[in-house]
């Protein structure tokens, strides 16, 4: 078998997923039963970022670092890239040096062309059509709090962004069914829409969306590149706030989440955000451990297999 990379959770299949969740569960737990799982003792992990980020740069440094490797932070400031050097070369280059890589970046060609060329793993840690890493962290909560997400019912309330079209690719891996609730002329991506006509539906009314759901998921209205447009956005998206009354619609054990940073009272009131139906803090956390799985497993020290 080739070199494995994850662009997309769809570059897994659904039991490598659940094992990656799995194992990420077992890896919070040695971390805060302060037990050594250091296996990446001179391993080294490249992160290339030309988007800004908190919690992505944070969760895979720290995680690389409590594995034993080591983590470079690499911006376009600071590389060839910056100045126009081909990706393709960077890749070539950098994948002789390191033993992962992974790319924050806008356009989702970028980190498929950089894992064209790359003779190690490459990671999506966000791109404008997919943030797979953060959907990895959104399962691990759900699955700690509720089991197995199978045969449930998703609402999506908000943008069609990456972080949607994400939550489209988990539907079709993990058998829940996904609505989706976003004005006309903010849809998210057609073609990943149509091959999963089978567990997503765009329904446009927010209220109807969160009817009986299971969990109510949302994001900010505008993002990175887009502040431009946040005026317009922000009219658009005017009756798309996750509130109280929005909650009560849902089941009555639904659980909400965010992938930060959020924007109180706009797209989430902060009686939901703080309220006891929020996970949205150990959903942030649960990126360092469902990460660290994600690095086990391309570099087959884990145990998913």
């Amino acid at each position: 078998m080739g070199v494995r990379h994850f662009l997309s959770l769809l570059d897994f299949s659904s039991d490598e997923l659940r094992a990656l969740i799995a194992r990420a569960g077992e890896l919070k737990t040695l971390q805060r039963e302060g037990i050594p799982h250091a296996a990446f003792a001179g391993r080294t992990l490249a992160m290339i970022f030309e988007k800004s980020s908190t919690r992505t740069r944070v969760s895979f440094e720290v995680g690389m670092a409590q594995l034993g490797g080591h983590a470079l932070f690499l911006s376009p400031r600071d590389t060839q890239l910056g100045r126009g050097e081909p990706i393709e070369d960077t890749a070539r280059v950098l994948s002789r040096m390191v033993d992962l890589v992974m790319i924050r970046t806008f356009e989702h060609d970028k980190v498929v062309r950089f894992a064209e060329h790359s003779a190690v793993p490459v990671i999506n840690g966000l791109t404008d059509l997919e943030h797979p890493c953060q959907l990895l962290a959104d399962m691990q909560t759900w699955f700690e709090h509720r089991g197995d997400i199978a045969g449930r019912v998703v609402a999506w309330i908000g943008d069609g962004n990456n972080m949607c079209n994400s939550y489209i690719t988990a539907a079709q891996r993990l058998g829940f069914h996904l609505r989706i609730a976003c004005p006309e002329g903010y849809d998210p991506d057609p073609d990943m829409l149509a091959a999963a006509i089978d567990c997503a539906t765009i329904v446009r009314d927010p209220l109807r969306a969160a009817e009986g759901a299971d969990l109510v998921v949302t994001d900010v209205w505008a993002s990175m590149g887009q502040e431009e447009e946040q005026t317009a956005r922000r009219k658009a998206f005017a009756d798309h706030c996750v509130t109280e009354e929005l909650m009560a619609r849902a089941a009555p054990d639904a659980l909400f989440m965010h992938c930060l940073p959020a924007h109180r009272e706009e797209e989430v009131a902060t009686a939901v955000l703080e309220g006891p139906q929020s996970v949205v803090w150990e959903e942030a956390e649960n990126r360092l451990h469902a990460q660290k799985a994600l690095m086990e497993f391309l570099l087959g020290k884990g145990n998913a297999k």
